[in-house]
């Protein structure tokens, strides 16, 4: 709760109320883009990504992982999101074309933990 002007507001129970959302299915995984508003009304992102999973039990449930996007961040959020991909695509063309030849998730994940990443490190420094 948080005090000012002599009343007390609640600010972190609030929901924020969605303007906009979009659900990607990829195989099997669901991303949310959801474009919800601050208290003053500035518009952000917020990216979700949701897979079902089984407990031991056998019943099911969603694991979920949310990233929130600021306006003042898109441009260099985009620039660096394709900066990645156009690296991904240069550096193991095999993946793209496995993902065409509609190879299974599980192969093409595992092919990405050979890609090294060191040259991204070395631009940021």
């Amino acid at each position: 709760m948080e005090e000012g002007n002599g009343k007390i507001e609640e600010v972190a129970s609030q929901p924020r109320e969605e303007i906009y959302s979009k659900a990607v299915r990829a195989g099997k995984r669901t991303y949310f883009f959801d474009v919800k508003a601050t208290r003053r009304n500035d518009y952000y992102l917020t990216i979700t990504e949701s897979k079902k999973r089984f407990s031991r039990d056998g019943k099911s449930f969603y694991e979920k992982h949310k990233v929130f996007l600021y306006k003042e961040d898109f441009e260099k959020f985009t620039e660096g999101l394709h900066e990645v991909i156009e690296y991904i695509r240069n550096a193991n063309p095999q993946i793209i074309e496995d993902v065409e030849a509609g190879e299974p998730e599980e192969a093409i994940a595992e092919s990405f933990t050979n890609i090294e990443f060191e040259d991204l490190e070395k631009k940021e420094s």
